[in-house]
């Protein structure tokens, strides 16, 4: 994140990891440019939902509740990654740009594959 929030105002999400990593790749996402409509807004829904899963996971009380908050990260965070790589199949996007968000993807996986267990 580029803000630093006041101890006081911090949420539970602001405390991971993971979180950061899907807000990153939000931005990213939105950077990339995607000229196939429907992959660009795929690829930009998928990726805040990962975010906003991520901080749903981080809220959540139970064990079993953040597990399947984190869970549904983790699958928006491949379909986000999903969408960029296709685009970058179909020539609609940079090859750069595929590989930037899949090295970021997959780093976001390897962090919320351990939340979720």
């Amino acid at each position: 994140m580029n803000q630093t929030l006041p101890q006081s105002a911090s949420l539970p999400h602001h405390k991971l990891i993971a979180y950061s990593l899907c807000l990153e790749r939000v931005q990213l996402v939105v950077r990339v440019r995607v000229a196939n409509a429907h992959l660009r807004a795929q690829a930009r829904k998928s990726a805040a939902s990962a975010a906003l899963n991520c901080a749903e996971g981080a809220a959540r009380q139970t064990r079993a509740d953040k597990s399947r908050a984190y869970a549904i990260a983790l699958c928006e965070c491949c379909e986000a990654c999903a969408a960029i790589e296709i685009a970058g199949a179909l020539g609609a996007c940079a090859a750069a740009d595929v590989r930037a968000v899949v090295a970021l993807g997959t780093r976001t996986k390897n962090i919320l594959s351990r939340l979720v267990r």
